[in-house]
């Protein structure tokens, strides 16, 4: 049996990855839905609708990954299952390949959780490493963003509050 160096491993598994996303993006266009129908959940849409802009820190916790739905800044790179969209993520997605290979500990995710949504802050690749090597746990930093409590001023009431006064 011929064993593979861990390099040509993380290239074989990244170009796996680019392939099931290029199939996934060509099975929604062949069913008819728009060419972003794999495309993440916006976290800024989402924290606006739900005016979840209070930020309570809830510690490292053990994240189901499918209840991750999308990245806070790099929702671009990756579609809703977290694989990789660019060839320009292959150099850092290899490389937490590697360590996955390795067995290395990696340091915890970064999350945002709105209403049990949890969205990456800090780990886009290393949760798409996970999902692509089918784990379904991660850990990680999580913080929970809230509504204003019920009876609170929303601020837009307090801004015509202040301009009425």
């Amino acid at each position: 049996m011929l064993l593979m160096d861990l390099n040509e491993q993380a290239d074989k598994d990244f170009g796996a990855a680019r392939r099931r996303a290029w199939m996934r993006k060509l099975g929604s266009r062949l069913r008819g839905k728009p060419a972003d129908g794999g495309a993440q959940a916006s976290f800024w849409d989402l924290q606006s609708e739900r005016r979840a802009h209070n930020r309570v820190r809830r510690g490292v916790r053990v994240v189901d990954v499918d209840r991750i739905v999308g990245s806070v800044g790099r929702s671009k790179d990756f579609d809703s299952g977290f694989l990789p969209l660019r060839a320009s993520t292959g150099a850092r997605w290899k490389r937490v390949d590697v360590a996955f290979h390795r067995g290395a500990d990696l340091p915890p995710v970064s999350l945002y959780e709105i209403e049990g949504d949890f969205f990456v802050l800090d780990g886009n690749h290393r949760v798409s490493v996970a999902r692509f090597h089918g784990l379904r746990t991660v850990e990680a930093e999580v913080s929970e963003l809230l509504p204003p409590r019920s009876g609170s001023p929303t601020p837009e009431a307090v801004v015509l509050e202040a301009r009425a006064a």
